[in-house]
């Protein structure tokens, strides 16, 4: 005969959750949120943590920590890493969030200033924040301008070093003493010591000037940013004046690769229209080449057969071939993604999905609380997602930058000619 139960399971739990300190409810629930996380990571893996199993397609690597607002309080949720791809449990915690606030809060501040058009005035209703007072927009404003003011000025040493930074600029409109005028942003992403990319800063300016990148990447190396075998090996961008004498003044020893789609578009501007064709595809050869020497080889064919039928073409690809084959001497595996400003256009087109949005800004504020926003949530995600460059080529690519040493360790130094 069975015994019958003394104590009902049920209730004790019941009894002691409904009398439990706030230190343990948020105990409890951050060890059950953990475990759901872990086991939705082992059903992606194919097997458990620590497991041996034929059916295994990949495996754990350590745990991204993030916050979780709940009723019960703040609480740490340890979310599983994989070695291969990414895991994100979208059911529990939202990628976007603070980009999505940040722009509401921008929105709203265009709606109270008088200032929103017939789409800002549709869009406003369809995020339902009509009712928003000054006062709202204002917390929420404030609360957002802490955020992405502690993103922009976190250290950058404790990720570091980043050995490929790429910069560049984009162009907004913003209200000022009652004109609507250009204002540009700034931004800077690099590849980390993890081999993950990172947004570094960001900075609204008047215009793309010298003085305003040299302030930027002052910024920069005044949180940490170094250069050299041990920092920043190259830094690919455009040629704007002001943005390769800033680099030059504060990354002294980095190499400047141009990028090639923006030269290839200087290039055509002292091309005849006419050989255009010929010339862009005489200049891709080069960047179809197998290896760094078989690319110097063929970018003196391009200059020999440009030299007497278009001379300023060949003159102007001479002047900048240092400039445009900097990335060759680095491994071929990381060409693509140094050679040219490229991969940042995804980010480039998400920055301008959301501000499109907007139209015309309010204030310099407003710009740097959206944007920011935008760049901080990418900047998460390139975290979580899976390494940009690998290892094992990121320890290639610097030990190519050292000068080459003997066997005892000391720098090979030329001979010396004897004095005549």
């Amino acid at each position: 005969m069975t015994a019958p139960h003394i104590l009902n399971p049920a209730q004790l739990l019941d009894n002691a959750l409904s009398g439990a300190s706030p230190d343990l409810m948020r105990d409890l629930l951050t060890t059950v949120i953990n475990a759901l996380l872990s086991a939705e990571a082992d059903a992606v893996c194919g097997a458990e943590y620590g497991q041996a199993s034929q059916d295994r397609i990949n495996s754990r690597n350590g745990y991204r920590h993030r916050e979780l607002d709940t009723r019960a309080g703040t609480l740490d949720v340890a979310v599983p890493k994989l070695r291969t791809g990414s895991y994100f449990p979208e059911w529990l915690l939202e990628r976007r969030k603070r980009a999505e606030a940040a722009l509401i809060s921008v929105v709203a501040t265009c709606y109270l200033l008088g200032v929103s058009t017939r789409r800002m005035d549709k869009l406003v209703a369809t995020l339902g924040i009509t009712s928003l007072s000054k006062s709202q927009v204002s917390r929420m404003a404030a609360e957002l301008d802490e955020q992405v003011t502690a993103f922009r000025t976190r250290p950058l040493g404790e990720s570091g070093p980043f050995a490929f930074l790429a910069a560049d600029a984009l162009t907004m409109k913003v209200r000022e003493n009652g004109r609507v005028v250009n204002a540009v942003v700034l931004v800077a992403t690099g590849v980390n010591a993890d081999g993950h990319r990172e947004i570094l800063g960001i900075k609204v300016a008047t215009s793309e000037t010298h003085a305003a990148w040299n302030t930027f990447f002052a910024d920069l190396v005044a949180r940490g940013l170094t250069s050299g075998p041990d920092g920043v090996l190259l830094v690919t961008s455009d040629a704007h004046a002001g943005l390769v004498e800033a680099i030059a003044a504060n990354l002294p020893g980095a190499t400047w690769q141009r990028c090639r789609t923006h030269y290839a578009a200087n290039l055509m501007s002292v091309c005849p229209k006419a050989s255009w064709g010929w010339v862009k595809a005489l200049l891709h050869s080069v960047y179809d080449q197998p290896d760094a020497e078989a690319v110097h080889a063929q970018y003196d064919r391009v200059l020999d057969a440009l030299a007497d039928k278009l001379p300023d073409v060949a003159d102007h690809l001479d002047a900048a071939r240092a400039d445009v084959l900097a990335f060759t001497a680095f491994p071929k595996e990381i060409w693509r993604q140094i050679w040219s400003n490229n991969p940042n256009e995804r980010l480039n087109r998400e920055i301008r999905r959301r501000t499109d949005v907007v139209g015309i800004f309010p204030d310099r504020d407003a710009i740097t609380r959206l944007v920011g926003a935008v760049l901080a949530e990418q900047h998460d995600e390139w975290a979580e997602g899976r390494r940009y460059l690998g290892l094992d080529v990121l320890a290639r690519a610097r030990a190519s930058a050292r000068p080459e040493t003997t066997q005892t360790g000391h720098t090979e130094l030329p001979e010396l000619e004897p004095a005549a």
